[in-house]
């Protein structure tokens, strides 16, 4: 929600000492981030004071600067105009007048005022008071505000098989910060950059959106701990626009598809009431961020939503997961819901209590059913706890961690896999 703004003009200025107005910034502008500096010749402009202007034209505040003071009121009478001078002597809820002696609250007809009192601008404005030693000067105006967000987002299309992605990625901006930025040089920064937080959130306002080519058109670099993303074009974002532009394009990616049966290993220490028919098999998705497997591209955190084409050839989503920055050469992996067609059971087959209450034996069956026209491996994942040992086993099984286990389960089309084991816990 924030964003560095280097604004650069062409100025033409008088020699000495004067101000300066610098119209047409940010109006969520952090005052305390603004510099500004010659880039022709720093050393004939010196900066001796700055401030940030924000009292724009309003109607409650022209009216409020006229309080006490004589305005006219323009009414129309049977299709002619007449103008009453009026002093407007209340704005608390309404306006309150004295006409010829006499207090009229909210009159009819409309205002008009002799001038626009000072202190008033159109345009949020920087003021500088200014030492220059030369008639003009290309100077850039750096500030930091907010209102300004940008997120990456990914469209994966799964191949027929589920064996191969095409990937595409898009930046969406989104620019709340009340001024339009032209033909801007845009660069983004993708990592977790530490700042301080506001002490009141700011306001939030309407968006409107408006989408750009697909091709890819950033070039991506380290750049410090984080990772830079540069347009290859000036783009022109808009105040309250939300502006999509093409992030890259993949394809060919290979994945594969796995199926979790993951329980919460709860039922270690006590006997567990009946069987376990709530808890569903998970389908993820993965794959390596490699440029041998047709990426190896640093992408930026968001959402992939992932679809599939159908018999006839229509697209149709099957999930979506969210992704954290993640380097070149690391996996990704992403759910995207439950399996259909493979169910699994879990029961507490035996439960003893050992060695006066800090021993407990238990043994297990799950039972995992296969629905599908082709044979399924299925992980099961046991999250032990304490001090474990696995006594007996149906299966071999890895330990992930030491309070994590994984039984890879094969499963034939249209079958059925019994997984059985014994544990003993220490706690």
């Amino acid at each position: 929600n924030f964003g560095l703004v280097k604004d650069v003009r062409r100025l033409d200025l008088p020699r000495g000492i004067q101000n300066v107005w610098f119209e047409g910034v940010s109006v969520q502008i952090d005052p305390t981030s603004v510099s500004i500096r010659s880039l022709d010749a720093p050393d004939k402009l010196s900066v001796l004071e700055q401030n940030f202007e924000f009292d724009l034209i309003s109607p409650a505040k022209l009216m409020y600067k006229y309080l006490g003071q004589t305005v006219e009121l323009v009414r129309t009478i049977e299709d002619r105009e007449e103008t009453v001078e009026a002093k407007l002597i209340g704005t608390d809820g309404g306006y309150v007048y004295e006409i010829d002696g006499k207090i009229a609250i909210n009159p009819p007809g409309r205002v008009v005022l002799p001038s626009l009192p000072k202190g008033l601008i159109s345009k949020p404005s920087l003021v500088w008071l200014l030492d220059n030693g030369r008639d003009k000067h290309t100077v850039e105006a750096t500030y930091l505000t907010n209102g300004i967000n940008w997120k990456a987002d990914y469209v994966a299309v799964l191949s027929k098989d589920d064996k191969t992605v095409d990937l595409s990625g898009w930046v969406t901006i989104d620019n709340q910060s009340g001024v339009t930025y032209e033909n801007a040089n845009l660069k983004l920064v993708a990592g977790d950059v530490n700042r301080i937080q506001p002490e009141r959130p700011m306001p939030r306002m309407v968006m409107e959106a408006t989408m750009a080519g697909g091709r890819q058109q950033f070039k991506e670099e380290s750049f410090f701990e984080y990772h830079l993303y540069t347009l290859d074009r000036p783009a022109t974002v808009k105040d309250r626009q939300t502006k999509q532009i093409g992030l890259l394009e993949a394809s060919g990616i290979g994945v594969k598809k796995t199926f979790v049966y993951a329980s919460n290993g709860r039922y270690y220490l006590s006997r567990m009431g009946g069987p376990d028919t709530g808890t569903k098999v998970g389908v993820y998705m993965s794959f390596d961020n490699s440029a041998k497997n047709h990426l190896g591209m640093p992408l930026p955190k968001g959402v992939v939503r992932m679809y599939k084409k159908d018999q006839d050839g229509a697209l149709q989503f099957v999930g979506e997961d969210r992704i954290d920055h993640t380097p070149e050469d690391e996996r990704i992996r992403l759910r995207m819901g439950n399996a259909f067609d493979i169910v699994a059971e879990r029961v507490q087959t035996d439960y003893k209590v050992l060695a006066s209450g800090h021993l407990y034996e238990s043994s297990y069956k799950v039972t995992i059913r296969n629905h599908k026209d082709e044979d399924v491996t299925v992980q099961v994942v046991e999250q032990m706890m304490g001090d474990w040992e696995v006594l007996d086993k149906s299966h071999a099984f890895e330990k992930e961690s030491s309070h994590r286990i994984r039984f890879d389960v094969p499963v034939e089309r249209k079958g059925s896999v019994e997984l059985t084991y014994t544990v003993r816990v220490k706690y």
